[in-house]
């Protein structure tokens, strides 16, 4: 600290040095000491030309979160090496070198994760010296081969998030802030790896072994000096090694092109989970020593064991960390880490486990439930890159494909399809559709919102120019052994409206998911998806006429199998959104029953009116003419004469009820399924109970949960 000081006083006294432009720089810090003796609290020196935008983007100094140079306690990595900050090995004494060596896997463990949840490369994965400098541990083949499987990792996890491109624009994940990063070696690192586990393993059976085969594998030297512990640190490095071999294995494999090495993938995922347990359970022989720190200590710390890890400074980037402030920040510990991973890899092992059946229906439905476990950045970035791949479903189909094929329609014969310039868009829409759906929550909700208008405009283009079409086709029916472009270029119009609103209803449910609906709201929410949802049925319900006399007309045909299971599919589809029309129909009548007779709230406040909260809320599908007529007067005509009297005579809820039954029949074989169907029955049910009890009490105070299902509230009726 006394030489820092002398060395800015002899610099002060220094002339000012001419910069060769005509200019002198001079040394401030005397005159900002003086100014700073002046000035009193509250007192702020500016010149003329001072603003509050000059303010707000001017550097700030001094402030260790906001400053880069401020003082760190290493300049330079060479300057943390040559402290011997990071020693190779890392104690003479081999039985600390092992213990050290495994508390910087568990270190790196909690940094990944970290880094996987939004946070710099360089200031957690990258703060370790060793893995910043792997050439430096060469002599040291357990230590060096772990740093070269983590950096090849990390370069596996950016490809994939930057191909994806999921990540927000505040994300820090894909920033690599001219780190090392891709090192030739790196690739090596798995052969080095398996090189070390193979003679860990050898070890770890020779302490198991009995007397007269110990003899033949005497020659092995040991990992420390302790006997007594051999066996035990052995399984501690053997569970993290495997554990980072198949999590590196499970990612190539889930890159392969068209899905091929998907069941593989599922293997090295199940390999680690199991790893993941064994580290666990190997916390309770690693903190033997270090229990006496506290079980407060333990819980946050980021290491199995407890203690600090060698090697690791988090200000050492703190200069490459240019796009943001080097703002202090949080590893998780390493417990945390461990549940992390466990949550990644299930997520993982859900997208393996996904049949790659070119049927658009299953695509959605299985992207909406996989979004229902809230799935973080790397687990959506893969789920993308296995839906598109090269402008095709899967890498294999072609979007024309998948929605002829949701019609039962042959498109193998109309080559010229592909090229038609409405198939092209329409190709392009879907692509970013799935894109979208892959997203993040929020996000999402905002996508599919401004998306809606791309999709009405393209709607009601392809509508006028298959309407001339139609009108100028000579005949009224196409030809028999005709081009049957125009027919199928109809029917995929109709599909178009069914999709415009499916997105729609998601834009709509992902409101309630994100809490943007007050109680207040609800009877404007549920009429709009009562109006979405009536429509998205009917359009459904079409879908399926022409998918039966698609069929019917290819049933006569030799050699040709009809596929039932689909049409029942579609049909139970359709089931589920009658029942969900009826709901959504009951519950707009019953809140504005209680709204009009003053027992439940009005949405009014001091700021917006109700028709400025429902153009806050449905501006954008409005402006997709959803629906295509004036909706806020016709919300406020069709709930302004709602009355209790009236609830009984509406059989919403009861309609409700039978048809959450019937698809439950369907569902028998489908867990979760059935249990959506069961969560509507119990909705119905509830509300049917409700109505009868404020039709007798009024007095009765209502209020309106989301017990059953997150979409659809149940009324929960208490005495005043």
């Amino acid at each position: 600290m006394q030489s820092v000081k002398e060395e800015e006083s002899s610099s002060i006294d220094h002339e000012p040095k001419s910069s060769g432009d005509n200019s002198l720089w001079a040394h401030v810090s005397p005159l900002l000491s003086a100014a700073c003796s002046d000035l009193q609290e509250g007192e702020l020196i500016h010149g003329d030309n001072f603003n509050l935008f000059s303010a707000m983007s001017a550097l700030e100094i001094m402030d260790p979160k906001m400053d880069s140079g401020m003082v760190s306690t290493f300049y330079s990595i060479d300057e943390a090496i040559e402290s011997g900050f990071a020693p190779v090995p890392i104690s003479s004494d081999r039985t600390i070198d092992v213990e050290c060596i495994i508390d910087i896997m568990d270190h790196l463990l909690a940094c990944e994760a970290t880094w996987h949840m939004g946070h710099s490369l360089a200031q957690t994965v990258f703060s370790c010296i060793y893995v910043l400098r792997p050439e430096r541990t060469s002599s040291h083949a357990l230590l060096h081969s772990f740093c070269r499987v983590i950096r090849a990792t990390c370069r596996a996890l950016v490809s994939v998030v930057s191909d994806a491109r999921t990540n927000e624009e505040e994300d820090l994940f894909t920033m690599t802030y001219g780190l090392p990063f891709n090192g030739d070696e790196d690739a090596k690192g798995l052969l080095l790896l398996n090189a070390v586990e193979e003679t860990i393993c050898r070890q770890l059976r020779a302490c198991k072994a009995t007397s007269s085969k110990r003899r033949v594998l005497e020659e092995l030297e040991p990992l420390q000096t302790n006997p007594q512990l051999e066996e035990s640190f052995c399984k501690a490095l053997l569970c993290r090694i495997r554990f980072r071999k198949h999590f590196l294995h499970a990612l190539n494999c889930m890159r392969r092109p068209q899905g091929r090495g998907l069941e593989l993938a599922r293997k090295h995922i199940a390999y680690c989970i199991a790893e993941l347990d064994s580290v666990r359970s190997s916390v309770e022989f690693l903190s033997l020593e270090t229990v006496e720190n506290g079980k407060n200590e333990m819980e946050e710390s980021t290491t199995g064991s407890g203690r600090h890890p060698i090697g690791f400074e988090p200000t050492l980037n703190k200069r490459l960390s240019a796009p943001t402030p080097p703002r202090a920040i949080k590893l998780l510990s390493w417990k945390k880490a461990i549940d992390y991973y466990v949550k990644l890899l299930h997520n993982l092992d859900q997208i393996c486990a996904f049949k790659l059946e070119p049927d658009l229906d299953a695509v959605l439905q299985f992207v909406v439930q996989f979004q229902k476990s809230c799935p973080d950045l790397v687990a959506r970035a893969h789920l993308q890159l296995l839906l598109v791949q090269d402008g095709k479903l899967y890498g294999r189909d072609t979007f024309l494909t998948i929605c002829a094929r949701s019609l039962a329609l042959d498109v193998t014969k109309n080559h010229g399809l592909h090229l038609n310039e409405y198939i092209l868009q329409l190709n392009q829409l879907m692509i970013n559709l799935l894109k979208i759906l892959c997203a993040n929550t929020p996000w999402q909700r905002r996508k599919l919102g401004k998306i809606l208008n791309d999709w009405s405009i393209f709607n009601v283009q392809m509508g006028i120019t298959v309407g001339h079409m139609m009108q100028q086709a000579t005949t009224p029916r196409t030809p028999k052994n005709g081009d049957k472009s125009l027919l199928i270029l109809n029917h995929i119009y109709g599909w178009l409206e069914e999709q415009i609103h499916w997105v729609a209803l998601r834009f709509l449910v992902l409101g309630f998911d994100l809490e943007l609906y007050s109680p207040s709201e609800y009877c404007m929410v549920y009429w709009y998806m009562y109006i979405i949802l009536w429509k998205l049925a009917e359009k459904a319900h079409f879908r399926v006429l022409i998918i039966v006399h698609s069929e019917e007309r290819k049933a006569k045909k030799e050699d040709y199998s009809r596929d039932m299971a689909r049409e029942d599919r579609i049909s139970l589809w359709v089931l589920l959104l009658k029942c969900q029309t009826s709901l959504a129909q009951g519950l707009t009548v019953m809140i504005a029953a209680l709204r009009n007779e003053g027992m439940f709230l009005k949405s009014q406040g001091p700021f917006n009116t109700e028709n400025e909260k429902f153009i806050q809320h449905f501006g954008l599908l409005q402006k997709a003419s959803l629906p295509k007529y004036d909706a806020y007067e016709s919300f406020s005509e069709s709930t302004s004469h709602a009355r209790l009297d009236y609830l009984p005579v509406y059989e919403c809820f009861r309609d409700a009820q039978k048809l959450a039954k019937e698809i439950k029949v369907g569902y028998a074989s489908d867990p979760d399924k059935l249990a959506v169907a069961s969560g509507l029955e119990q909705v119905a049910e509830h509300n049917i109970v409700a109505v009868k009890l404020l039709c007798q009490d009024r007095s009765l105070q209502v209020s309106f949960e989301f017990i059953h299902h997150p979409h659809f509230a149940t009324a929960v009726v208490r005495r005043s």
